[in-house]
Parts: structure tokens; sequence; C-alpha cells
């Protein structure tokens, strides 16, 4: 067993303000190797600004500007998250889901 150790006592990250997270099941059910690197970058933002609940509101355009996507990049990256059943999206809105069961699809 690989023994642990703190490399950098000074750097230990702490839960402060807000606070994002991704399950493990996103890496051990083989979520992460199923993304395109353009459905990757926009999961990870989306993870990363969305509050408690999964929900954020950011436009296209600030999401765009703020990963040098292209528009036809961001909504193929979109519509393939909604497909694989990972974000919820009403037009204005996004959900990021609670992880669907292994081998589940729309």
């Amino acid at each position: 067993m690989i023994r642990k150790t703190i490399l950098n006592p000074k750097r230990v990250r702490k839960i402060e303000s807000s606070f994002a997270f991704i399950e493990h099941r996103f890496i051990s059910d083989g979520f992460l190797k199923r993304l395109g690197h353009h459905e990757l970058i926009l999961y990870l933002f989306l993870v990363l600004v969305s509050d408690r609940n999964g929900i954020s509101y950011y436009s296209y355009e600030k999401i765009c500007a703020m990963l040098h996507l292209h528009l036809d990049q961001y909504l193929d990256a979109r519509d393939a998250l909604i497909q694989k059943d990972l974000v919820a999206f009403d037009g204005g809105l996004f959900q990021v889901l609670s992880l669907p069961p292994v081998g589940s699809s729309r």
C-alpha cells in the first residue's frame, strides 16, 4: 500500500466559501474517458461555477469566451453532455446532474 504524506504543509487545500466537486465515480465508472475535449472542459466549467444544487446561468457568449470555444464547439459539447445525461439545460439555466448509473443512456 502506498503511504501518503503531505508534500507541502503550507499549501494544504481547505474548503472555504464555495466548493465544487466531481464524484470519484466520474473516473472509476468511465465517464471521463467517454467525454471529448470540449465536453470535458465545458463539464468542468459548469461544475466549478454551479451552486450547491448544480445550477448555473452563464450565457453561451461568456462560456465560449472563457473556454475559448467557437459557438459550434460549445453547442456540440452542450448537446453531448445533455445526451450523456450529465447536465440538463432549459435554454437559460444549466443543472449539473448527479451521475447516472453506469450503462444507462437516454
